[in-house]
């Protein structure tokens, strides 16, 4: 029999609760909806594939989930809203000139609330009596990449006829392994970061006017990597992940960026983890040294500082140190590698085909590069934000990542010199969106005077939560190392002592002991 959310909510995991504090800061949105699409043809029985899907839902309890605060702890519950599993009648859709995409586009518009559900959703298109397209959307907070492969997984097999695979753990099991995990490692992985973060905004590129890591809408520039990506991984003596991340890296150098980070997204699945639907993904960053000499020793090298990561893949970098403030994308540039080994499960009766990489028109950052490596071929999409980046520096750059790898396809142990790179990007005044920059203060807004009865009261909560003797008025949350818990603490003792309920954006505007004590006495006033 399949876990559920039981008694008062399961524990959320470290990444959901991050994830959480940000949609409630007003910072999520459509680029945590994670849309996939199934076309079928042949002769589909409609009932029989939306009763699968009831079957998924059932064996998958994330997909029934929401978010709740509860004493300070972000918790799963049962979603108030469950999944809609509907059929619509989308016939001579084609045929009036509409392509399936835009029907994606809009079920991925479609609201999801992690508050109360949905968090998933499942819509059957009938495009021609015998050609359907089923189109699943959820949040990122309940489903990841790989998620993408055991949702079809088990659709096949309950459309199938085929009983859906019973999971070994409850998710509140798994939290509770994983935090653990996080708690014994938290040490040593707070002393791997200090030499090697170092939140930097600048960036160049061809045609970038600004900087974010931010969620915006986004747009795309898709293309194929060279097919001999494999060959030369093997040459180099690491994998085709580690030969892509070498080649950002390289890339982002020629550009002229300095000592510039890579976040990347790390899958944190165990073994007791690998059939389960859900969130099971930190983003890290990957710094590297300046490339020079032999491309392939350079390439060694960021597989070594990669691997070395691997290690602290499930701490959360803002629970290791300071001045992270909540955001969607850890550094301006990022990447997803994801493998898919298997082949698309076999619907009987019909032919299924699969977009793994369905867009959902959104970006976390200013530049984003999703790469799905498949038997097929390898599929890479650069993800930018058009508000930042113009769409001619996009295929700019996507020209020339794609030149570098088939350059060292072609000669692996090529000097990084002898290499087709671009030349320096001019740089320019650009002014990073981080979050907080441009905002009214609190303590401006309710004014700093107002603020004094509360100061004493607030610091108090302040260095209980922080677990620090002494902390300045106007010190930083995040640089004394605060995240999304301590956000979530500090609201949940402030609403029981003093009887005022925080709006998260305060911790964006000015999170200082000032800036909150500011905001209770505006609420009071106003109360």
């Amino acid at each position: 029999m399949s876990p559920t959310l039981i008694g008062e909510g399961e524990q959320a995991s470290l990444a959901q609760h991050g994830m959480w504090i940000t949609e409630r800061m007003g910072c999520g949105g459509r680029v945590y909806h994670m849309p996939l699409a199934i076309r079928l043809d042949g002769p589909l029985d409609v009932d029989r594939l939306l009763a699968a899907c009831h079957d998924v839902v059932r064996a998958h309890p994330q997909l029934t989930a929401a978010l709740a605060e509860r004493d300070g702890e972000v918790r799963l519950v049962p979603a108030a809203v469950p999944p809609p599993i509907g059929f619509e009648d989308a016939s001579g859709f084609e045929d009036a000139g509409y392509e399936a995409g835009e029907l994606v586009d809009r079920e991925t518009s479609l609201a999801l609330d992690l508050g109360t559900g949905p968090a998933a959703r499942f819509t059957v298109f009938r495009l021609a009596p015998e050609r359907h397209l089923l189109v699943f959307v959820a949040h990122h907070a309940v489903f990841d990449g790989m998620s993408k492969d055991i949702l079809v997984r088990d659709l096949a097999a309950a459309y199938a006829g085929r009983p859906v695979s019973a999971l070994p753990l409850t998710h509140g099991e798994i939290a509770e392994r994983e935090n653990a995990r996080v708690a014994e490692l938290l040490g040593e992985a707070a002393e791997f970061w200090r030499g090697r973060w170092n939140d930097r905004q600048d960036l160049r590129l061809p045609g970038l006017s600004g900087v974010s890591v931010r969620a915006a809408a986004g747009e795309a520039v898709d293309f194929a990597l060279p097919s001999d990506l494999a060959v030369a991984a093997d040459k180099l003596g690491v994998t085709r992940f580690e030969l892509v991340l070498a080649a950002v890296h390289t890339l982002l150098t020629a550009y002229g960026n300095e000592d510039a980070a890579v976040a990347v997204d790390l899958s944190t699945r165990t073994e007791e983890t690998r059939g389960h639907i859900g969130l099971f993904v930190n983003e890290l960053p990957v710094p590297a040294p300046t490339p020079s000499g032999r491309f392939a020793d350079f390439a060694r090298t960021v597989r070594d500082e990669l691997r070395a990561t691997y290690r602290f893949r499930q701490v959360p970098l803002a629970r290791a140190v300071g001045g992270v403030s909540p955001r969607t994308a850890l550094t301006p540039v990022s990447v997803s590698y994801r493998r898919r080994d298997a082949s698309t499960p076999e619907f009987p009766g019909v032919e299924a085909s699969v977009d793994w990489m369905a867009f959902n028109q959104a970006v976390r950052g200013t530049l984003h590069l999703q790469v799905v490596d498949a038997p097929d071929g390898v599929a890479a999409r650069l993800q930018f934000n058009p508000l930042m980046l113009s769409r001619s520096g996009c295929e700019s750059v996507a020209g020339h990542l794609l030149a570098l790898l088939r350059a060292v396809a072609a000669a692996p142990d090529a000097d990084v010199a002898d290499l087709p790179l671009p030349s320096p990007v001019v740089a320019s005044a650009v002014e990073s969106s981080s979050g907080r920059a441009g905002e009214p203060s609190a303590s401006a807004r309710g004014g700093a005077a107002d603020a004094v009865p509360y100061v004493a009261e607030v610091g108090e909560i302040w260095r209980e939560v922080l677990g620090m003797p002494e902390i300045g008025p106007d010190e930083d949350l995040f640089d004394l190392g605060g995240h999304s818990l301590s956000i979530t603490q500090i609201i949940a003792k402030v609403r029981e002592r003093m009887d005022v309920e925080l709006s998260f954006d305060v911790f964006f505007d000015d999170p200082t002991i000032n800036g909150i004590a500011a905001e209770v006495a505006r609420l009071r006033e106003e109360a």
